[in-house]
């Protein structure tokens, strides 16, 4: 019963935000943000040690504090946009996100193998994916189940109300693949640290890092297009960038590709967190899974390592 008035507390909480100016919102939001960032001090020692290790040759501390503060600013605003997805049509996206390189996905999108795309969580990605099925091709993303069963049937319903699918984590490889061969869209993200049975490990601002290999292995087995595309926050408007289709490597050897075509995408994300560092979700342990601490290590089973560092 407890859960169910939470549910319609959140409903009601939608509403409210729904019919708030813009403006309003987006100022709360940022205000709200900006005290995470003084309160929260947790978050915020993580995004500065991860801005420190990209770029603590390049950039000052005044620097990277004010990326960091804008950071937390922009997770606020975030916040308040995402109760207002359920009630964004498309007209609604006029004047409020703007889309760079669409015929770059639609190219993609018209060989009829599914496209992939790449992208991480930089600007508002929620709303990002709400824009691709407004504009009638919805997104199949893969997600975990949230702590809390209340907060994470509200969560879906928000993704879901524009006509984007969550495939359960568990089992989604063969759905996935499934999509793919009948022409569909699906979205994954490969900026999030994983554990060494997820994942192999290549170079992230010049620091290996654990990635995901989901992202090789369901390019390779689907022969899908890869994209990349992200979405930055301007003001009160967004802008929605697609890049040129990636070529995947398919050479026959499974792991060898698996590193190549990770590395690969990997610095597709890096260097879009380069051009814009104050977009990207600093506030997560990037770094956190490391090659020396890997159980497995000096066996077969071991995570592969990427050995081919970047140059600086």
């Amino acid at each position: 019963m407890f859960q169910r008035f939470i549910l319609q507390c959140l409903k009601v909480l939608c509403w409210f935000i729904g019919h708030i100016p813009l403006g309003l919102c987006l100022w709360f939001g940022s205000m709200l943000g900006r005290l995470g960032f003084y309160m929260d001090k947790k978050h915020r020692k993580i995004a500065l040690n991860n801005l420190n290790t990209a770029f603590g040759q390049e950039k000052s501390d005044d620097e990277m504090d004010l990326i960091a503060k804008k950071v937390f600013e922009n997770l606020g605003m975030n916040f308040m946009e995402f109760f207002r997805l359920p009630r964004l049509k498309k007209g609604d996206l006029t004047g409020y996100v703007e889309c760079e390189g669409f015929e770059n996905f639609e190219r993609a999108y018209k060989k009829g193998r599914g496209v992939i795309f790449l992208t991480g969580h930089f600007g508002n990605w929620e709303l990002m994916a709400v824009f691709y099925a407004l504009m009638g091709y919805p997104v199949n993303i893969v997600a975990r189940d949230l702590d809390s069963p209340v907060v994470d049937e509200f969560v879906r319903r928000v993704r879901t109300k524009s006509g984007n699918r969550i495939i359960a984590k568990g089992r989604s490889m063969r759905e996935l693949i499934r999509i793919l061969s009948k022409g569909g869209v699906v979205g994954v993200l490969l900026d999030q640290n994983v554990t060494w049975s997820e994942g192999v490990f290549v170079y992230f601002f010049n620091k290996l890092a654990c990635t995901n290999k989901g992202g090789a292995l369901l390019a390779a087995a689907s022969g899908a297009a890869v994209v990349p595309t992200f979405i930055i926050r301007d003001g009160k408007k967004h802008k929605i960038i697609i890049g040129d289709e990636i070529a995947v490597i398919n050479t026959g050897d499974r792991i060898k590709d698996q590193l190549e075509n990770t590395a690969s995408f990997t610095k597709v994300i890096e260097d879009f967190a380069r051009q814009y560092p104050e977009q990207w979700f600093w506030v997560h342990q990037r770094w956190k899974t490391r090659p020396e601490n890997d159980p497995r290590q000096g066996t077969e089973n071991a995570a592969p390592v990427y050995l081919d560092k970047p140059r600086k």
